[in-house]
């Protein structure tokens, strides 16, 4: 039982949805109980036809034979109707209990995904991509088979074996006993097979990713695999993988072709019983034709319940595992955020004695960072790669958490402050630019909020200088860059994530090395275009060079996640021996 304990967290879906649940589960009483009446008929219906037969030729039976006659007609018209009321009700029981499993689907891939947009960075940096796509997709989909078929079938399999098994026994206990006696080996041999189905079935998923993965990295890196004639080893890798998934899925082929034969030859075993036992009743004078039919039937409607048992017990024990995994990810800890005012800044941003240290690390990124930003300057960070500045500015934006940390806005923790309503009044351009597969200009519009005009659209790509690459395209504009921005150069996908960033009236403009990959020329006339704009805001941009900084009111050296000096360009290169060696050696870094 301790490993059903993680579906206790789906109660609240039972309860959230307990009228679909309860008139669904009705359903299937009303189905089962229309179900059992239809051997019943055709015993009667059976016995009748017989008795008719016999008396047919008997002289001056005219009345009787037709009376007979018409009950025969009777019950097979009542056959119809039962089948009909059993179809019907099964129809809503599937309407109510499968269809509201998609409900519960629909509300946990929203719980999941808003909790995905909550998370900060350092969970994405620990997590796979693909393992983050199965939680959201395969999980959830084996969690759903269990609030829908898997809860059907158990209600199914419950009423129909206790309503059978009654009415068998009534019939004749006997009877009822030698037809039982197949039935818990044919369960627990389809649940032993059922069991490697699904063991089968894993390792086909879990081979399947890896080739889902061999795939996109084949072809997000095809240039680089051209480049360097690597086209027969990725291959040769990918047909390998491809001859594992091939004999994983013939195992699980085999062990699919089991489970029928299996189940038609205990099923043919149970019917052998019935009809050699029936039969010596029949010639005993204590059975007719009729209770051997009804026997039969009542037979078969036991195999599928009986049978399903074994592979709905193995959709729980899945669905207990995916939820597990669930769990396991809605407990992560997300970004702090108890606040609730509206973010305002109106003087100065206070980080004291601020240090910050990833869990997969075991030496700090940030070390007694103490800072003050005063609203309206520039401020520059500048450093070797690894010395701690995007962990800085990923703070400041609050993708990391700062919880414990004092880091204040005018005086006021920025936990006071709502965490989407701050992250509306910022503008931060990552180092690592994430283009989406559309057009330049739906790549701009990202995060507006609001209807933009031409002329700011225009403005904001005059100021990272993206205007005059349009020409090149020949939608301009409206060009379809492709995944990853895939048809852009380095230096033009930094320029349109500048771009989107300026399109916000944002306080404060975090802008984490964003023009390593923009040529001397094009980065001066943009660091001009961004010192004649926006003065009233707050320009925060971290480098690895001097050249983008040069100008700002403060600039920090950071050196091993160390703030070792402070000051401007003059300051610096008079005072500070390693920034002095860095500005000498800029076009080196």
């Amino acid at each position: 039982m301790s490993s059903l304990s993680p579906l206790k967290n789906l109660n609240v879906y039972l309860l959230k949805y307990r009228w679909y649940f309860l008139f669904g589960i009705l359903c299937v009483i009303l189905s089962n109980v229309f179900s059992i009446y239809i051997p019943v008929f055709v015993r009667q219906g059976i016995d009748d036809a017989l008795f008719v037969s016999r008396i047919s030729s008997i002289p001056n039976s005219n009345i009787l034979y037709s009376g007979a006659l018409l009950n025969a007609m009777g019950f097979g018209l009542a056959i119809l109707i039962a089948a009909i009321l059993k179809g019907v009700f099964m129809y809503f029981m599937r309407q109510l209990i499968v269809v509201n499993s998609r409900r519960i689907e629909f509300d946990q891939k929203n719980q999941l995904f808003k909790k995905y947009l909550r998370l900060d960075e350092t969970f994405f940096r620990n997590n796979y991509t693909g393992d983050l796509m199965n939680r959201i997709t395969e999980d959830i989909s084996n969690v759903r088979m269990y609030m829908g078929p898997s809860i059907m079938y158990f209600a199914n399999i419950l009423f129909s074996f206790v309503l059978i098994v009654f009415q068998m026994w009534m019939v004749n206990h006997t009877l009822a006993m030698w037809v039982l006696i197949p039935l818990p080996f044919l369960s627990y041999s389809i649940y032993r097979v059922s069991q490697k189905i699904n063991i089968g079935n894993k390792k086909i998923q879990e081979q399947l990713s890896i080739i889902t993965t061999k795939a996109q990295e084949t072809f997000a890196g095809i240039r680089v695999i051209k480049s360097f004639g690597a086209e027969s080893s990725f291959n040769k890798d990918f047909y390998q993988s491809g001859k594992e998934l091939k004999k994983k899925s013939i195992e699980l082929a085999k062990i699919n072709a089991l489970f029928f034969p299996l189940m038609a030859f205990l099923m043919g075993i149970s019917t052998v019983i019935v009809l050699y036992i029936g039969g010596l009743e029949v010639e005993k004078g204590l059975f007719t034709a009729g209770n051997v039919a009804e026997f039969i039937i009542y037979l078969n409607m036991l195999i599928w319940p009986v049978a399903s048992l074994g592979w709905t017990t193995a959709l729980v024990q899945k669905a207990s595992a995916s939820q597990k995994r669930i769990n396991d990810f809605l407990d992560q800890k997300e970004v702090v955020n108890p606040g609730t005012n509206a973010f305002q800044f109106e003087k100065n941003i206070e980080l004291v004695d601020l240090t910050y240290q990833y869990n997969d690390k075991n030496y700090p990124a940030l070390i007694n960072i103490n800072l003050e930003i005063k609203k309206g300057l520039s401020y520059g960070i500048v450093g070797k790669t690894g010395s701690g500045k995007s962990t800085l500015i990923q703070i400041l934006s609050r993708q990391l958490s700062v919880e414990g940390q004092d880091y204040l806005v005018d005086g006021r923790t920025i936990l006071d402050f709502e965490l989407s309503n701050f992250r509306s009044k910022i503008a931060y351009v990552q180092q690592d630019v994430f283009l989406f597969s559309a057009s330049i200009k739906d790549n701009i519009l990202v995060g507006a909020e609001r209807e933009v005009s031409e002329k700011e659209l225009q403005e904001v790509l005059k100021l990272s200088t993206l205007d005059s690459d349009l020409k090149l395209f020949n939608d301009g504009i409206e060009t379809v860059i492709g995944e990853r921005g895939v048809s852009l150069s380095g230096g033009q996908k930094q320029r349109l994530s500048l771009a989107r960033a300026l399109l916000r009236d944002a306080d404060i403009y975090l802008l984490d090395d964003c023009l390593s990959a923009v040529d001397a020329e094009t980065e001066s006339k943009i660091i001009e275009n961004l010192s004649n704009t926006k003065k009233s805001k707050t320009w925060i941009m971290s480098s690895h060079r001097v050249a983008p900084i040069l100008n700002s009111n403060e600039i920090w050296v950071l050196e091993d996640g160390s703030i070792t000096a402070r000051g401007n360009h003059k300051y610096l290169i008079e005072n500070n021996h390693f920034y002095q060696w860095l500005n000498e050696n800029q076009q080196d870094l």
